[in-house]
């Protein structure tokens, strides 16, 4: 068995022989070519867990907010309205 932390795998400079192999796996995922990946024993996904994927529609709204409370979700970053509505969807999961 070969021990090896993370540090001394990513410092490491890979082989002749691993730059081979991981040109050859490169390239085949360029292309696209997946006939060599074993995917047996990957359980197929249901029909809820499908679902869940999908992502709700979206309705572009206006909505007027007091200013600290803007200023409170904007502090964090961009993103602000899909904070909005993050924080609108966790209310609305805890009331069901």
């Amino acid at each position: 068995m070969i021990r090896a932390s993370a540090e001394s795998i990513w410092n490491k400079p890979l082989t002749s022989q691993q730059k081979r192999v991981t040109g050859a796996i490169a390239k085949r995922q360029r292309l696209g070519d997946d006939s060599q990946v074993d995917y047996s024993d990957i359980p197929a996904f249901t029909d809820q867990q499908l679902a869940e994927f999908r992502r709700p529609v979206k309705k572009l709204v206006a909505v007027r907010l007091d200013a600290d409370v803007l200023d409170w979700l904007k502090k964090y970053g961009a993103g602000y309205s899909t904070r909005i509505n993050q924080l609108l969807r966790s209310v609305m999961v805890q009331e069901r």
